[in-house]
């Protein structure tokens, strides 16, 4: 089990490396969006190049971002049904869940996009705008959004098993909206009272 959580810390880090990373890209993307809207309006001169470059930035953040976002436990869940539930019954929720619909939906994605990917690549695949962008590069983020995810599945499988069998403690215990709100307020209130 050693082995295993030593993996799943590796990913862990990846993912949190990557994920901290590409958030850079949204306030790149608001740049050029901002730069685009002032050269439109003031030099009354467009560039699909520049619109497209926006949307990739912004579909690359968010792709990219996805597995940390798993790693950090972020994901919509339905609280009020899994807050009733004891935290033994929430890990076997969760574990069956990343292992019968996380997994397989991530490996079928991976198995379309690896294709979707290269067909792209090798025929230099360009916007259908005219003065766009090449298309592959949005493509390749798909395919390694979903490389990602899938490590990430891996890493969390094993940390449920671990957090099950006991080798490891609870690295995202679970804090009901009502009590997130509540440690919220009782943290802004010892904040103003500095």
């Amino acid at each position: 089990m050693g082995g295993l959580i030593a993996l799943s810390r590796a990913i862990d880090r990846l993912n949190e490396f990557i994920g901290k990373a590409v958030s850079w890209l949204i306030l790149v993307s608001i740049l050029v969006s901002a730069g685009n809207a002032v050269v439109r309006k003031v030099f009354d001169m467009s560039s699909n190049a520049w619109l497209e470059l926006q949307w990739y930035l912004f579909g690359a953040a968010f792709l990219l971002a996805a597995a940390y976002t798993l790693k950090q436990n972020e994901h919509i869940r339905i609280d009020i049904v899994y807050g009733l539930f004891s935290r033994r019954v929430q890990h076997w929720i969760d574990l069956l869940g990343h292992l019968l619909f996380l997994m397989p939906f991530v490996l079928l994605m991976l198995y379309y996009f690896v294709p979707y990917f290269l067909l792209s690549f090798r025929s230099g695949e360009m916007s259908s705008s005219a003065g766009g962008l090449i298309i592959w590069p949005a493509k390749l983020m798909l395919l390694i959004g979903f490389a990602l995810l899938f490590l990430q599945g891996i890493s969390e499988i094993i940390k449920k098993i671990a957090v099950m069998a006991g080798a490891l403690e609870d690295p995202n215990p679970f804090v009901s909206a009502h009590e997130a709100a509540e440690i919220g307020a009782k943290a802004l209130a010892e904040e103003l009272k500095k």
